[in-house]
């Protein structure tokens, strides 16, 4: 069948005055509506569960199940777009109409939907106000009981090439008004008080070039990194027009902290010379005006979109453990028992990625204190679990005594929140403990996917393809990692991957290399000494081999080839043999 005839739930909008706001800045208007789209709306879409139709330059139809969903998704959109469009002038401000329609509809063979349904749907989207949106009568009588929304009677309207009068229907967003006055409020005036957990504002990144029209490349990148950074489910992230008021101002930044109640505030500058762009960033701690981190970018400006989403993608990546890091320092001042349950997951950190017996314990002690103060804690419960596999890969805890609840606790993690990539982390790593290659891959590439910038998720990626005999494909993941968090306290892990995926890929002499880099940096880094002697002992360097075997035994005394072949990770068995050659060369037994 060519077409399915159904009665279907309407939603067009498109934006009031979009030829004026092109007219003016075509680049700045097309980067801002590309913004929007990816961060507001198709995000809220996919919420309620709509369907995008098709996009018409500055508009969208989109297919719901329900009116009560197309109308939830239109208020939330109109809600946001008041939120972005705080501190603009009226001239610069993008403004939605929508209208929504309950009708008999068309649906051809490649999903497009055509008759009165549509146009219907179209036509009042076209008498909506700016900001606003405009029901049919068919499309009230489903919601009117359902939704505690207030709606004014606009009578029947003569719609363009619409045979008989539509009734319709306004949906006052009156409320949108007093947020609006609110927000203005918060950045021009008052203290606001400091939430419970690490929050942090992005201001607008200083345009340096001196040429007004390169002034959306500064504002992207903020923008971007105001959306990768409210990707992180325990960081508190001020709305882009909130900071974005601050906009060309001289702002002392211990007052925009007070004025928007944030611990940590994120400034910088974009500076283009010919076919140069370099950014600077810096995080700042506005209790004591202290820099915790600053790092400066260079590129080559061929595709600009595509090194703006590169840059984004390194400071988050960046910022995300010095945040960790700041906390933890800003916490250390605290008793543990007067700690909460973010407190305790902090303090447990800097022990989690280790792969040290003894911090391990440490980190143990405080994870379970955090569950106990918050059993529903997805995070701490998550890391637990990713503990207790350590446990397995240092070789410290027998793996049919930990891995099984080491799973569990990870599951346990995503039931809570499916959506926090930690939780996804942990599930890949136990998998690759338990030299389980596909479902270590699969749960590791579920938490990229919700944090592309995740450098922990990208080296334990890594680190399971080269377990798997996949060099190429993990030193790819592990040298990103590294250019993510240059400067993370996973280095040396990172260093150790890398060497993994050069053992797996035939490339002996490098795997040394990067295996010796690994116990520079981490003396006490006993799955790398490990590593080391392997690949040592099958480079024919025996004196570098043994003394890295010793090292090995010593933070790990129970290591045998037995061990090695029965535990390791390594799930080709071709290639774990050649792994344990190489240890039996070093002396081991």
């Amino acid at each position: 069948m060519s077409e399915i005839r159904k009665l279907a739930a309407i939603l067009a909008a498109d934006v009031v005055g979009y030829s004026r706001l092109a007219g003016s800045d075509e680049d700045r208007t097309l980067a801002r509506l590309r913004a929007l789209r990816s961060d507001v709306i198709d995000p809220t879409i996919a919420v309620h569960a709509g369907r995008v139709v098709k996009r018409t330059g500055d508009g969208v139809l989109v297919e719901f199940r329900s009116v009560v969903d197309a109308v939830r998704c239109a208020i939330e959109v109109q809600n946001g777009m008041v939120e972005r469009n705080v501190g603009l002038p009226p001239e610069r401000r993008i403004e939605f109409r929508i209208g929504i329609h309950l009708g008999d509809v068309v649906e051809e063979s490649d999903g497009d939907l055509m008759g009165d349904g549509v146009n219907i749907a179209a036509r009042l989207e076209g008498i909506a106000e700016p900001n606003g949106i405009c029901l049919s009568g068919a499309a009230y009588e489903q919601v009117r009981d359902k939704l505690k929304e207030e709606f004014v009677d606009l009578g029947d309207k003569e719609l363009k090439n619409i045979v008989r009068p539509v009734r319709a229907y306004r949906l006052s967003l009156s409320q949108n008004v007093a947020k609006l006055e609110l927000v203005a409020s918060a950045v021009s005036g008052g203290n606001l008080p400091l939430p419970d957990k690490p929050s942090i504002a992005v201001l607008p990144f200083q345009n340096m070039s001196g040429d007004r029209d390169q002034e959306f490349l500064s504002d992207g990148i903020s923008e971007d990194i105001i959306t990768a950074l409210s990707k992180l489910h325990w960081l508190f992230v001020i709305a882009r027009n909130s900071t974005f008021a601050y906009k060309g101002k001289s702002a002392d930044i211990r007052q925009v902290a007070r004025e928007l109640g944030v611990h940590y505030v994120l400034e910088g500058s974009v500076r283009k010379a010919g076919d140069r762009i370099r950014v600077t960033a810096q995080l700042i701690e506005a209790a004591s005006g202290t820099h915790v981190w600053a790092e400066r970018y260079d590129r080559a400006v061929s595709d600009i979109f595509a090194v703006q989403d590169e840059i984004t993608g390194s400071v988050v990546g960046s910022l995300e453990p010095q945040l960790y890091a700041a906390e933890n320092v800003r916490l250390r001042k605290r008793p543990t028992e007067s700690l909460d349950a973010w407190g305790c997951v902090v303090r447990a950190m800097p022990y989690v990625w280790t792969w040290v017996a003894r911090d391990n314990e440490v980190g143990v002690g405080l994870l379970k204190r955090a569950i106990e103060i918050d059993p529903e804690y997805a995070r701490a419960i998550g890391l637990l679990g990713w503990l207790y596999a350590a446990r397995a890969h240092l070789g410290v805890a027998e793996p049919s005594e930990v891995l099984d609840g080491a799973l569990a606790l990870g599951q346990r993690a995503l039931d809570q929140d499916n959506d926090d990539p930690w939780a996804h982390l942990v599930l890949g790593y136990v998998h690759m403990v338990a030299r389980r290659p596909k479902p270590a891959r699969e749960a590791l590439t579920e938490a990229i996917e919700r944090n592309p910038s995740f450098a922990m998720a990208h080296m334990v990626l890594g680190s399971s393809y080269g377990y798997a005999g996949m060099g190429a494909e993990g030193a790819r993941h592990a040298e990103l990692a590294m250019r993510l968090s240059p400067r993370d306290t996973i280095q040396a892990a990172v260093l150790s991957t890398i060497g993994t995926c050069h053992f797996a890929a035939g490339r002996i002499a490098e795997a040394v290399e990067f295996q010796h880099r690994a116990v520079q940096l981490r003396r006490d880094f006993g799955t790398a000494w490990r590593s080391l002697a392997a690949v040592a002992g099958l480079s024919g360097d025996l004196a570098l081999a043994a003394s890295a075997l010793a090292e090995a035994l010593r933070i790990q005394p129970n290591l045998t080839l037995d061990w090695i072949e029965r535990y390791h990770p390594i799930a080709p068995a071709e290639l774990r043999a050649l792994y344990a050659e190489g240890l039996r060369r070093a002396g081991l037994s």
